[in-house]
């Protein structure tokens, strides 16, 4: 099936009790059972719940993987990867990146005794520097947030495979309709669903997809065990923003190209950062692994103040100022106090994050309001 049809299809099936297409919400913790033991593959919530399932069968379905795994959050999806290192391991992570993955890495994982390398990936030749014996994962975001630096994944997972470490692929920002990490190599591929996936603003979770059966045992036991597992209810919610994937991420392409193009040529601006510019670092890589370029953008604006991005920020009306992207509504943010403020400043300085950067998640109400918006808050 092509992506269209299975974004509507794929992994889900009508209820055979009643027929109803939706996927019913199956609110029970509990699962009554013929006798000891003799249950119908369902005995408690927390291990598996039938609304979840279906669920993980379709977020699979669209990754082209085998097994997908829901989660409570994002993060929650992150911890479970996590999970599987042992201390005296290594890992070595993009060095832009989600101020949330740097944070559990750092405060909760390297006291454990796990050492984090987090390095520039748009060359591989510098990763490839820090692998040694000890490295288990890499751990990829692509585009990065909120800098949209692009990593190749190809290349990436190749050298994974030559190290004998796991690839792991922050895909969020992309989501499987415009990229898809399995097909190029990788062997996780993480999202937090509360963004595109759901895409409506109104549910909290993470994901896990791959292809791996010992990785399923190894995953799904501590899914289960750690209980970090979704509700029913957010699991519907989330089966009902997949059936609209491929339509919001069309339009959220076709607005963020208008304002990366708009952004570009606003005498106030100095700097866009959108990977569909010809002259983006890496723009091939992502030409090739990329069906488009997204809707999330980033730029600065000359003088590099923050005030001066403060000041834009409070009068935008459209791109409402909040925490999270994804949605189909426009969000504005300031990664520097908020998505990222976990991040040291002279970790996020040397990255490339300046204080005064503005992070845009754009919708996909019409442009041209879009546009206007930032025409008035811009100046």
């Amino acid at each position: 099936m092509k992506f269209a049809t299975k974004a509507i299809h794929a992994g889900v099936h009508p209820d055979p009790e009643t027929g109803a297409i939706m996927t019913p919400i199956y609110q029970t913790s509990t699962y009554a059972q013929r006798s000891p033991g003799d249950n119908r593959g369902y005995e408690y919530s927390r291990t598996h719940n039938p609304t979840r399932t279906q669920l993980q069968d379709a977020l699979a379905a669209l990754d082209g993987g085998k097994h997908g795994l829901a989660f409570a959050s994002g993060m929650a999806a992150i911890d479970c990867v996590l999970r599987l290192l042992k201390p005296g391991d290594e890992v070595i992570s993009t060095d832009d990146l989600y101020g949330g993955s740097y944070r559990i890495m750092t405060k909760v994982y390297e006291p454990l005794g796990i050492k984090f390398h987090f390095v520039p990936m748009g060359d591989m030749a510098k990763v490839r520097e820090k692998v040694t014996a000890k490295t288990k994962l890499i751990w990829v975001e692509t585009p990065t947030n909120p800098l949209l630096n692009i990593i190749d994944i190809a290349a990436a997972a190749s050298l994974a495979k030559e190290a004998g470490a796991l690839l792991a692929v922050d895909n969020t920002f992309s989501t499987p309709y415009l990229q898809e990490p399995l097909a190029l190599g990788a062997d996780i591929v993480v999202y937090s669903l509360t963004k595109y996936m759901a895409g409506h603003s109104d549910t909290v979770m993470g994901a896990l997809v791959f292809n791996d059966d010992q990785l399923l045992k190894d995953l799904s036991f501590y899914q289960n065990a750690c209980g970090g597992t979704p509700g029913p209810q957010d699991c519907f919610l989330v089966l009902r923003g997949l059936k609209t994937l491929h339509l919001r991420m069309q339009r959220h392409c076709e607005n963020g190209r208008a304002i990366a193009e708009y952004l570009r040529q606003h005498p106030k601006v100095e700097k866009v950062y959108w990977p569909g510019f010809e002259n983006h670092p890496n723009h091939a890589v992502a030409a090739r692994q990329m069906r488009d370029f997204g809707g999330m953008i980033s730029f600065v604006l000359k003088g590099d103040k923050q005030e001066d991005a403060i000041a834009v920020l409070e009068k935008f009306q459209l791109f409402t100022l909040a925490e999270s992207l994804g949605g189909v509504e426009s969000l504005s943010g300031h990664p520097a106090t908020m998505t990222h403020a976990s991040i040291p400043a002279e970790q996020r300085r040397k990255a490339g994050l300046s204080d005064s950067l503005i992070r845009l998640s754009v919708g996909i109400e019409d442009a041209e309001d879009l546009i206007d918006d930032l025409a008035q808050a811009i100046g």
